[in-house]
């Protein structure tokens, strides 16, 4: 018999939006008041953060973050939560906590999203302030607020 495979208690947090600062938003299949960026943990405890964000945007929205004209940059920023007792029974027993590393992506405006019908039922784009009054993750909805700090770091970079 297989052992039960649990999910990394390391992930990341991908906010994708566009240049002039709307944000992506995507709600969860599994609980329909939920809306968020892009998360998802780590496949096996050797994929770096960058290529986890590169293939759950790619899982959860169907855009490529290294297509010519997408910018992805990682903002050196991680958030350690308690994990939702709802989703506790995903990871090994005892793990109550998350790491979250946060990641933004910049994409052109129109931009077509391709949810996986598995994880997301509905996809909006919102201003950066109204995004995060829509998350329900207090972690998300702080990502979103610092996103034009971000986003000017890049320009003068």
């Amino acid at each position: 018999m297989k052992p039960p495979s649990y999910k990394i208690p390391q992930s990341v947090l991908v906010v994708i939006h566009t240049p002039a600062l709307e944000v992506l938003l995507i709600r969860r299949a599994d609980a329909e008041d939920y809306w968020q960026s892009v998360t998802g943990a780590k496949d096996h405890p050797d994929e770096s953060y960058e290529a986890t964000a590169v293939r759950e945007v790619a899982e959860e929205t169907g855009i490529d973050a290294r297509a010519s004209g997408h910018v992805l940059r990682d903002w050196g920023l991680e958030n350690v939560y308690e994990i939702y007792p709802r989703w506790r029974w995903r990871y090994a027993p005892g793990v109550i906590h998350n790491t979250e590393h946060l990641f933004s992506l910049c994409v052109p405006a129109g931009t077509p999203v391709t949810l996986s019908p598995r994880e997301h039922t509905a996809s909006c784009w919102l201003p950066w302030r109204e995004a995060a009054e829509r998350c329900f993750s207090p972690s998300n909805a702080e990502a979103c607020l610092m996103l034009p700090r971000f986003t000017t770091a890049a320009v003068l970079d």
